[in-house]
């Protein structure tokens, strides 16, 4: 256990991702199976320990330590797990001698039931030094948070053993944690696993920003970007799944969607939910949100938020890897058979007519549809490649909106921002002269603004709510977001897409500050 947590320190406190990608490989490298084939499980979110909840570690830490006293420590160090971990009072004769090995608490803690797991874990507590302590309830919690994507993690491994990453992301949701054979492969000791008749994940194809000038339509051919999130449907051995951008399994959350797809292949398209407000067409991200990240999905919520793809690109027809095809030819291909495929869960992403791209940059500009977030341009002899290509794809987002909001909320962040109040909760004004809060945003400021906002926080409380401060409402923040909806969830009735903030404007008097009617007439 204690290399794990040594690793997760130096996670923890390193910024440069190269050389978290060298603190993983060389972890990876003289780490013996199968501890580091559960650590590469922890770090990319394929561990999961039902029995342990953040309720019971509150629950063994309030029996242990005076509640008050843990209250107030986890509102200043702002993280409850690294809070018990510091605070837990380990029985006298008690050391850490290293002997707890990685896979021992893995495994210990799946065959744990709820009961169990209280008195399992406070004996595994008792037996770790402070930093043990941390990595075990990071792991048994999966909230690890040390800075790391699993993409990144499977670069680390890949970068240790001179591996095409590429070609790991293509075995990887044919094995199980700890990847034996992933391992003997990497070490020259093993064939490179196949996948056979398991539908695994292909990396993505991305986009580069257009940052700026103007492209022939001769080259490019141009559709919307659809505001959903990008999902991979395959189909092998009698099965289908659903993965996202990132690899993760998604299937779960959108079953009615994977029951639709019988056919062998894989295609690339946008996840998106039909809208009651737009006709039944696709619907804002608000609406998908009610169905992300759910493991089970209730009857009703697939009838209320019917989930469907909007396809983009075709990479295998049936056994068939038309990748090294053209985009013109893939997109055939995919207009031939959309029309075989369920016209409920899948349609095809409509290309964009225009003459010339000063056309398509008058077209975007108007683009304000719930569901667009903006124009793709691909090449259009450009083959299905991994990751990003400089000329090939191009991502060319609408402008986003901006409102002026009163800060009216500060609470301190986590990890490194846990000394600072850094997440900001903003309004606008009602009719009658009220503030309502919009939105939250934690990005969009400098090292150096962050300073200043927490001075303003420290210095213009006027209540406190836990980790939460009210502060004087003095202050205008520029917010830009790239789009805002209605919504019943949020007292304001209005939910805000990605904000930001843009600007501090502190030179502009808090009654001038934009207003929820304002708000309201840029909903879509």
């Amino acid at each position: 256990m204690r290399p794990f947590s040594q690793l997760l320190d130096a996670l923890v406190y390193t910024r440069a991702r190269n050389d978290k990608l060298k603190l993983i490989g060389d972890y990876l490298r003289r780490t013996p199976d199968p501890d580091r084939g559960h650590a590469l499980a922890a770090l990319t979110g394929g561990l999961d320990l039902k029995a342990v909840k953040p309720a019971i570690i509150r629950g063994l830490a309030e029996s242990r330590v005076d509640p008050v006293l843990l209250a107030m420590s986890r509102d200043y160090v702002g993280d409850m797990a690294e809070t018990v971990s510091l605070l837990w009072p380990a029985p006298e004769g008690e050391t850490d001698d290293g002997t707890l090995g990685l896979a021992d608490v893995v495994e210990r803690l799946q065959r744990l039931g709820r009961a169990e797991a209280p008195a399992a874990l406070a004996a595994m507590l008792d037996h770790l030094d402070a930093s043990g302590r941390f990595a075990l309830l990071k792991l048994a919690t999966g909230a690890l948070r040390v800075g790391i994507s699993a993409r990144l993690a499977k670069v680390a491994l890949a970068d240790a053993f001179g591996l095409d990453v590429d070609s790991v992301e293509e075995v990887w949701h044919g094995l199980k944690p700890p990847y034996l054979p992933l391992f003997a492969w990497a070490e020259g000791r093993g064939a490179q696993p196949t996948p056979g008749d398991v539908p695994v994940f292909r990396p993505f194809m991305l986009a580069h920003p257009l940052e700026e000038g103007a492209l022939s339509l001769d080259d490019y051919a141009a559709e919307w970007k659809w505001d959903g999130i990008r999902v991979q449907i395959v189909r092998a051995g009698g099965e289908t799944r659903l993965y996202s951008r990132a690899g993760d399994d998604v299937t779960a959350s959108f079953p009615d969607v994977a029951e639709a797809f019988a056919s062998e292949g894989v295609l690339d398209g946008e996840l998106l939910v039909r809208g009651v407000a737009q006709g039944g067409e696709a619907g804002s991200f608000n609406a998908l949100q009610q169905r992300l990240n759910r493991r089970t999905v209730s009857a009703r919520m697939l009838a209320d938020f019917p989930a469907f793809v909007r396809l983009y690109d075709i990479l295998f027809d049936g056994a068939e890897d038309l990748r090294a095809l053209p985009w013109t030819e893939r997109r055939a291909r995919l207009e031939a058979l959309v029309p075989t495929l369920d016209p409920v869960r899948f349609d095809l992403s409509a290309l964009i007519e225009a003459p010339d791209f000063a056309a398509l940059a008058d077209i975007r500009a108007g683009a304000r549809d719930a569901a667009v977030e903006g124009v793709m341009l691909k090449r259009r002899d450009s083959p299905y490649v991994a990751g990003r290509r400089t000329g090939l794809w191009y991502k060319w987002k609408r402008d986003p909106l901006t409102a002026d909001c009163v800060l009216m909320y500060a609470q301190r962040g986590s990890g490194k921002r846990s000394s600072f109040y850094s997440d900001y909760t903003f309004g606008c004004w009602t009719p009658d002269g009220a503030l309502l809060p919009v939105g939250k945003a934690y990005f969009g400021f400098t090292d150096e603004e962050l300073k200043w906002l927490d001075r303003f926080v420290r210095t213009r409380t006027v209540a406190r709510f836990g980790p939460v401060r009210e502060v004087e409402k003095t202050l205008v923040l520029e917010i830009a977001f790239d789009s805002i909806h209605v919504s019943t969830r949020h007292k304001s009735g209005l939910a805000m897409r990605f904000p930001r903030i843009a600007r501090i404007r502190s030179d502009k008097p808090a009654a001038e500050a934009d207003t929820i009617e304002a708000l309201k007439r840029l909903a879509t």
